[in-house]
């Protein structure tokens, strides 16, 4: 057994790993579901962990939870992104954050507190800072319009988790002081359409940024209706992005999980003073 710190301090016993304050460890569940352990506080992203949603058919199993989770972030409503059968593996209680007037798509009393937020908007999970941020990505569930959300996480580290988006002029304002990105790069069909980033878009938004790494999401993990080639070769859309990153800005750290594979990355290194 392992034990770990939650985030009011006390122990608990079961947690699959150990992130003690200003450390960072990322998991990449596959699609853009993604655990952030951030200063002792654990994240999910969009997660969507069944093998099969709607026509989507998963490459291959989605790893396990942890077993102790702070808070989910949900970008947009997209069946892709918020999935009530997955939300419902989460204990009763968790934390979740949402865009304004996706509450209704939430299962009942599962969480607690439902966090709807808009652009601009902040919210704290223990000691980190979810601030919510613009994505071009336009979003209809049930004939209503919910707009589609990314989060950049203040702690130790800031992280820019970008959900779904095209490119947008103010992801250079996003750009200031930011450790990391988790960008999506592919899709599950034929064509990436518009209001998402192909691994070329990807690269030009990673320019903009400048983080000091970054590690794709939303690549190689559901394929749909002409999306075959994705269960053939699922890190096809990896390659292409870690390439185009390395000409456009090398000094970036491309990361590349597996699925279930943590990746622990240390703190910037403090500027000694001149």
């Amino acid at each position: 057994m392992v034990h770990a710190w939650r985030v009011d301090g006390t122990s608990h016993v079961g947690a699959p790993r150990l992130t003690p304050a200003g450390s960072l460890g990322v998991t990449w569940l596959g699609h853009s579901s993604v655990v952030i352990e951030l200063d002792g506080v654990v994240l999910v992203t969009d997660p969507v962990l069944r093998n099969r949603v709607l026509l989507l058919r998963r490459a291959a199993a989605a790893p396990d939870l942890p077993a102790h989770v702070d808070a989910v972030l949900i970008s947009h409503v997209h069946y892709d992104h918020l999935d009530r059968p997955s939300l419902r593996l989460f204990r009763p209680g968790v934390a979740i954050v949402v865009p304004r007037g996706a509450r209704t798509w939430l299962p009942r009393g599962r969480f607690d507190p439902v966090v709807e937020i808009g652009e601009g908007g902040r919210t704290s999970v223990g000691s980190v800072v979810v601030q919510a941020v613009p994505a071009v990505h336009p979003v209809r569930r049930r004939r209503r319009d919910i707009p589609a959300l990314g989060y950049v996480l203040h702690g130790s580290q800031h992280v820019y988790f970008a959900g779904d988006t095209d490119l947008f002029d103010g992801m250079r304002d996003l750009g200031e002081g930011l450790d990391g990105a988790l960008l999506p790069i592919s899709g599950w069909g034929r064509h990436v359409p518009a209001g998402h980033l192909t691994p070329e878009r990807a690269a030009v938004a990673l320019e903009m940024l400048r983080p000091r790494w970054a590690i794709p999401v939303h690549w190689g993990t559901y394929a749909g209706p002409g999306g075959r080639h994705v269960l053939l070769d699922p890190g096809r859309a990896a390659r292409e992005f870690a390439a185009l990153a390395a000409e456009r800005t090398p000094g970036v750290d491309i990361l590349v999980p597996e699925p279930g594979a943590e990746v622990r990355i240390a703190p910037r290194e403090p500027v000694p003073p001149s």
